[in-house]
């Protein structure tokens, strides 16, 4: 048997790596964090254990990668869904679908998303992945389309206080309705309610 070229084995270990993502989002956001295993994780994706250490040093690292997959994913989806935006406003709708698509992940995976943003807070920090670096993008391109005339400033500043929205969402004992977040960070950025994916029945606050 001829062996596999390399271009096969890269195939091969992207969707082995894929996997192992889509079993910690999976897991994690159904068991939490301490009770999801690197070891469940490998069975759930139907992969070696030992790869799980070859491509993550951490769970946590793992954790913070899939998560970010799922973010830039979830903003792809919403920044190219039909119809696309066209015209003068067509910069304010994507940053309009960009705060929603965020605010929705905290809103549809609660526990996911309170994990994620702990481990973020811990030691290892925020961690800049090749999954995080995509998310990157997609932001950067998205608040250079809205007009920032620094985009790599202006996009530090959205991640931050898209990051602040989600914490405020998530805050047990204290937390603030997704309907007032979204309406200041659309006050800030001058975009209209009816933008993005407005929330159904819900009157603007």
């Amino acid at each position: 048997m001829s062996p596999r070229s390399a271009s096969v084995n890269e195939e091969l270990r992207r969707r082995s790596k894929t996997r192992l993502l889509e079993a910690t989002v999976e897991l994690v956001g159904r068991d939490g964090y301490e009770a999801t295993t690197l070891a469940g994780i490998a069975d759930r994706a139907g992969t070696a254990r030992g790869l799980v250490s070859y491509y993550f040093p951490s769970k946590r690292q793992l954790l913070q990668s899939a998560v970010h997959r799922l973010m830039h994913m979830r903003l792809a989806a919403a920044l190219d869904r039909e119809p696309l935006p066209t015209g003068p406003d067509a910069g304010r709708e994507r940053l309009a679908r960009a705060i929603d698509a965020v605010l929705g992940l905290a809103r549809d995976r609660p526990r996911l998303m309170r994990t994620h943003m702990a481990g973020i807070l811990t030691a290892e920090g925020f961690v800049q992945c090749p999954e995080q670096q995509q998310l990157a993008a997609l932001l950067r391109r998205t608040v250079a389309e809205y007009g920032s005339p620094d985009p790599d400033e202006d996009y530090v500043l959205l991640r931050a206080l898209l990051m602040g929205a989600v914490v405020a969402i998530l805050l047990p004992g204290a937390p603030m309705p997704p309907e007032r977040l979204r309406a200041e960070l659309f006050h800030r950025y001058g975009l209209d309610w009816t933008q993005g994916d407005p929330p159904p029945a819900v009157e603007r606050p």
